[in-house]
């Protein structure tokens, strides 16, 4: 079994004989090695390691595939764990239109999976990722094993018009003004709580810093247009869904995620107390922990 931080052998459906010719790999010096898969034009970078069940991850706007890595070293021996920079980000192909829908990024998703030889699959969203999480797991139900929606953003779908476009033109206004390292100084520090260790408040602010203009541009669209708690209560009844929120998170308030875990009411709710937005950084081995008892009880009831 290979370590998560070390370079892993080809996901299934890479090896020979596997995915078509049409699919190549490549990877680069990272720590886990970041690697990059490509079909018919569109490129995926992502990280990965460890065997078993997989389990594809999706991080927030301001984020990227490295935020994962304390998921990919703890999770490792237990599943075979994929991390992917959204279209945009990272090597990833930004997604074509200019006002994007989640349905967009799940089609993607679908795709990268299809490379990735991942049929079926636990699949994990983190604030934004969790908007594409569960417009994936409503539009491919088959795929989803159970889907764990973490600080989920609630998309700005039922706002009125003026407060969505306030919140959207916040957002890009300063990217504009700040670039991608000004404005990780200026927003980075949000996603965690006060007490998080400096170390940490530093890892979200450099990886926010390395966004890309167009793919953080298409992405706040997408936000501004989707409705999270309308794609949950559409979920599969028979699909495990959890949600874990930050007691401290300020940029996705626990009132607002509850609001959006009761629109599936037999889902498991997790508060952990002294976390902030980014929970999974602050408090890696409980967020592990719930993962992969969440996962395992899942497959217990197939």
């Amino acid at each position: 079994m290979p370590d998560a931080g070390m370079p892993a052998d080809p996901p299934p459906g890479l090896a020979a004989g596997g995915f078509q010719s049409k699919a190549s790999m490549t990877m680069t010096e990272e720590n886990p090695p970041l690697r990059t898969i490509a079909s018919a034009g569109v490129s995926f970078s992502y990280m990965a390691g460890g065997s078993g069940v997989p389990l594809v991850l999706l991080h927030g706007v301001g984020s990227g595939a490295r935020s994962w890595r304390a998921q990919l070293a703890g999770l490792g021996s237990a599943f075979s764990v994929a991390a992917w920079d959204a279209p945009g980000y990272g090597e990833s192909t930004p997604v074509e239109p200019d006002q994007p829908t989640a349905g967009d990024y799940a089609a993607r998703l679908e795709l990268f999976a299809g490379l990735l030889g991942f049929e079926r699959f636990h699949l994990v969203g983190h604030s934004l990722g969790a908007i594409m999480a569960a417009r994936f797991a409503c539009a491919y139900p088959a795929r989803v094993l159970s889907l764990t929606l973490v600080s989920p953003s609630s998309g700005h779908a039922r706002l009125a018009p003026e407060e969505r476009e306030l919140l959207r033109d916040r957002r890009l206004n300063d990217l504009r003004d700040l670039g991608p390292a000004g404005m990780a100084r200026a927003r980075g520090p949000r996603l965690v709580s006060e007490q998080a260790p400096e170390a940490v408040k530093a890892q979200v602010i450099e990886t926010m810093a390395r966004v890309r203009p167009e793919g953080y541009t298409k992405a706040v669209r997408m936000l501004s247009v989707s409705d999270t708690a309308g794609d949950v209560a559409r979920l599969a009844a028979g699909l495990p869904v959890q949600f874990i929120i930050g007691g401290q998170d300020v940029v996705t308030p626990p009132r607002d995620t509850l609001a959006v875990a009761a629109q599936r009411p037999d889902a498991k709710v997790h508060v952990l107390e002294r976390c902030g937005h980014a929970l999974y950084l602050e408090e890696p081995d409980r967020f592990n922990g719930l993962l992969a008892d969440f996962a395992a009880a899942a497959e217990a009831a197939k």
